[in-house]
């Protein structure tokens, strides 16, 4: 019996809900690209279909509590974190009842009541905060997780390296999750680091233990980011994960980008036949967890929060002008 089966007959429920999560940041995502064309969104938006195992799998596994950061392409983050979907669309529509009052768009989505401590359009900017809340829980002793989500490019900034390293130092509880997809922009891994690095490699240097995951096996993903956020938890320090997985659509925007010339089209097809949705999806239905009748079930009723969350958001008013220098700077 492999891995992933004996996962599923162990735990049919947490199998069916990484699923569900993951079709909730799917279909949401597919359906902010099919309106993104209308205007009504006026924020850039940066799309993680194709993505969706690591932010599932490590939001499932995360208390109310903990705390969690994500990039510029958060909105998978942000929903299994226990993100509000009808404030995400409304932040995104530019709506004051987004989850950042309309002020920040889809590269921005704070929400304190679920400990969603931020996102940001600056790469690498979210991994020292979050080195700086690990701190704040050591000091106050409350046995939370810190969690940042960031992408390979990341890793070429000056503040992973002194925040990897301070976290190390202080044996600090933060969990660094980097979604490693080949590409900053337009730019392959190639013209950005040395030939035959390995990421997870080059942090164990650090001292940090540092584990690489298939980013587009959910089952994987949770099993590892499981065992690792206990042992943060228990006051052990950092742990550093590379899940290697692959966004399908353009770097900005709801589009697909593969006629440009950056990457192949034989590489994005043999990365989707990989998709991690329909992959745990196929295991869950040959071994008998889920039905087809439970396939059709699930999709509808999440088609049905999108479809009502998206009407929220589109008939919600935008901020009054007489509030236009509030909610920008902290106490406004």
């Amino acid at each position: 019996m492999d891995t992933e089966t004996n996962f599923i007959k162990k735990n049919p429920k947490t199998a069916l809900e990484l699923l569900r999560r993951m079709k909730k940041i799917r279909f949401t995502e597919e359906q902010i690209a099919e309106k993104y064309p209308e205007g009504r969104m006026r924020c850039p938006t940066h799309l993680c279909i194709g993505q969706e195992a690591v932010s599932a799998a490590v939001g499932l596994l995360l208390r109310r509590n903990d705390f969690a950061l994500g990039t510029h392409r958060s909105h998978g983050a942000y929903l299994s974190k226990g993100g509000d979907l009808k404030k995400m669309l409304a932040e995104i529509y530019g709506k004051a009842a987004g989850c950042s009052k309309g002020r920040g768009g889809s590269m921005h989505l704070t929400d304190r009541s679920v400990s969603f401590m931020g996102s940001t359009s600056l790469v690498g900017g979210t991994i020292p905060v979050a080195v700086g809340l690990a701190l704040s829980i050591k000091l106050r002793k409350t046995r939370q997780v810190s969690c940042v989500f960031f992408g390979d490019a990341a890793v070429e900034e000056g503040v992973f390296y002194e925040s990897v390293n301070f976290a190390v130092l202080k044996k600090l509880p933060v969990l660094f999750i980097c979604e490693n997809n080949f590409y900053s922009v337009y730019s392959p891994l190639a013209v950005r680091q040395p030939k035959g690095r390995e990421i997870y490699k080059m942090v164990r240097g650090f001292g940090c233990p540092s584990v690489r995951g298939d980013g587009n096996n959910a089952i994987e993903a949770y099993q590892k980011a499981g065992s690792a956020i206990e042992r943060v938890r228990k006051g052990k320090g950092p742990v550093f994960f590379e899940f290697k997985t692959y966004r399908w659509r353009e770097h900005c925007g709801p589009y697909y980008d593969n006629d440009i010339g950056y990457r192949a089209e034989e590489e994005f097809i043999s990365w989707k036949k990989r998709d991690p949705v329909l992959l745990l999806q196929q295991k869950l239905l040959k071994e008998s967890a889920l039905t087809d009748s439970g396939v059709e079930s699930m999709d509808k009723n999440i088609l049905k929060e999108i479809k009502e969350a998206f009407e929220f958001a589109e008939n919600s008013p935008f901020p009054s002008e007489n509030e236009i220098g509030k909610n920008i700077y902290c106490g406004g």
